[in-house]
């Protein structure tokens, strides 16, 4: 679930410092290390002769709509580290206040809000958003944040600074975010918002070379379903 830039505070409040758990001799292999750093970088090079004609020419669509086709929003990253996600823009400007109103007037939605911090239907997507969203092709811009060493192709789903009173674990602040992940690839409509973490811990407990491209390979199958959200 996005939010855009009008929904970050124009006084930042001053988070305190993650505690990251610590990591084992076994925990720190060579795959965890410079490995997923190569499999990142190599991924967005290879891939980049496809993945940029694809964003070009969803931002001069999006730029023909009259939207301005992208956004950058803050997210926590590895410790704890607030950094700038870049995504193609699938909501109305001022989201907040169209995201507050609507949860007023809807308790039922409110309650699915708090449980999940997403909605089924969204009252601030933007027409042709749906879309981008259900095939994911608005996350591609992220393969910059990878690229730059702020996230990794495969690890937990990037949370929203305001989220992480409600994220019930600590495993998330050790690793790069994903652009996808092992909840982005479960059935994550169907889950809460905390299970999350429970995800973010499985996959510290299996992250390997073997465990990501099984991750890629299952993504392939979310993203021809349909089934982002």
């Amino acid at each position: 679930m996005t939010i855009h830039s009008k929904e970050v505070a124009d006084a930042r409040p001053v988070y305190p410092k993650i505690s990251v758990p610590r990591t084992s001799v076994h925990e720190s292999g060579l795959y965890r290390g410079a490995g997923k750093r190569f499999l990142d970088v190599a991924f967005v090079v290879l891939s980049a002769p496809f993945v940029l004609p694809v964003i070009i020419g969803l931002a001069i669509f999006l730029a023909c709509q009259g939207v301005s086709p992208f956004y950058r929003q803050e997210r926590v990253g590895k410790n704890g580290q607030i950094f700038k996600l870049l995504k193609l823009r699938t909501m109305v400007h001022d989201a907040e206040t169209v995201l507050k109103k609507h949860l007023a007037a809807n308790p039922d939605a409110q309650d699915e809000w708090d449980r999940n911090q997403k909605l089924r239907n969204d009252p601030r997507i933007i027409k042709f958003g749906s879309f981008l969203r259900k095939s994911s092709l608005d996350e591609l811009p992220q393969f910059w944040n990878v690229l730059v060493g702020e996230m990794s192709m495969v690890g937990p789903r990037p949370m929203m600074v305001n989220q992480q009173d409600l994220y019930p674990g600590t495993r998330y602040y050790a690793m790069l975010p994903g652009i996808t992940g092992q909840w982005q690839v479960s059935k994550r409509n169907n889950s809460s918002f905390a299970e999350r973490a429970h995800h973010d811990t499985e996959y510290w407990e299996k992250m390997s070379f073997s465990t990501d491209l099984n991750i890629l390979m299952r993504t392939v199958s979310v993203v021809l379903r349909g089934t982002g959200c």
